[in-house]
């Protein structure tokens, strides 16, 4: 891969990417993206406090994308967020030539960091995912962290393939860890250090794994609360766990309704009764929430007193 050299990044520069970064939906109109809606929900969580913004994550749909929209999207969010907040870039697909593309967008339209899922439907060996990984890190020296989501992909990573990519790349920061099984985290940290970057990729978790060294959460609720979800990080990095405990405990119930249905069905159903969206919308395979579903979440947004508040709407 050839790309334009870049400064590697300072360490306070480095320090900055932690805390709640959300992974954004894709809002849709039409079946074509909207982007004007994209930038108000970018300028949304920053408002709210969120720490950063994570572009085309799953919660995105990317693969129902195309690669122009994906990178147009990392675009915007970069333009928009104008340096309050890093950005990180999702640049992963089944494909390595695919990765290669949005890779190389994402570096040249400025996010601060990458985050390449595991390629999915293929099922590799080890050895093959470190090949990968290095291909995609070679020539740049952007930040960039493996994307650890075996329930999607199939196939997880070891600990032995992460010590062998970053005996080979400086600039692998860490995994969002989208994966039951806080002892790996503790793995990673001993064997890393507390330098090393762990995002909690499962809401479940997100107390938990903090509370074992977690720099962060990439969750797909803080789209619907990242108020909250960021106000737990900082109760963490103010060693005031009783609040994060606090704040974890009154997510529960929100935390398991993303997983009503397929994320992000459930997400972007409670996005638009909250007015943060104006359309439900997804692309095919994909389908909104059914009726059922709908009165199912319509009960958890009332218990948590969230139906009406005005406070949350960005849609206009």
């Amino acid at each position: 891969m050839k790309h334009r050299s870049k400064t590697p990044p300072a360490t306070h520069a480095l320090q900055k990417l932690r805390g709640s970064i959300p992974p954004l939906i894709t809002p849709f109109i039409a079946d074509a993206v909207d982007y004007d809606a994209y930038a108000r929900l970018v300028s949304f969580q920053i408002e709210q406090g969120s720490h950063g913004i994570l572009v085309n994550g799953t919660t995105a749909e990317p693969s129902t994308l195309t690669l122009e929209e994906r990178n147009r999207l990392v675009s915007l969010a970069v333009e928009t967020a104008a340096g309050r907040v890093p950005v990180v870039a999702a640049t992963g697909s089944q494909s390595l030539r695919e990765s290669r593309v949005l890779t190389e967008h994402a570096i040249e339209a400025g996010a601060d960091a990458l985050l390449i899922v595991t390629p999915y439907y293929i099922r590799p060996q080890q050895r093959g995912l470190v090949a990968y990984y290095l291909e995609l890190a070679a020539g740049h020296e952007t930040p960039w962290m493996i994307y650890h989501i075996p329930g999607r992909t199939a196939v997880g990573v070891t600990l032995d393939t992460l010590k062998a990519v970053k005996d080979k790349s400086e600039h692998f920061v860490g995994i969002k860890h989208a994966v039951n099984d806080l002892g790996f985290v503790s793995e990673c940290l001993h064997e890393f250090g507390e330098e090393f970057k762990v995002f909690v990729g499962l809401e479940e978790l997100s107390f938990p794994m903090m509370a074992v060294g977690a720099c962060g959460l990439m969750n797909a609720v803080g789209n619907l609360r990242p108020g909250v979800l960021a106000e737990m990080c900082e109760a963490v990095f103010d060693q005031n766990m009783g609040a994060g405990r606090k704040l974890h405990d009154q997510l529960l119930e929100i935390n398991k309704a993303v997983f009503f249905d397929t994320n992000p069905i459930p997400m972007k159903y409670m996005m638009m009764r909250l007015g943060l969206l104006t359309k439900n919308e997804h692309r095919l395979p994909m389908m909104p929430a059914t009726a059922e579903l709908a009165q199912k979440l319509d009960g958890v947004l009332e218990r948590a007193g969230l139906l009406g508040d005005a406070a949350l709407s960005c849609a206009s």
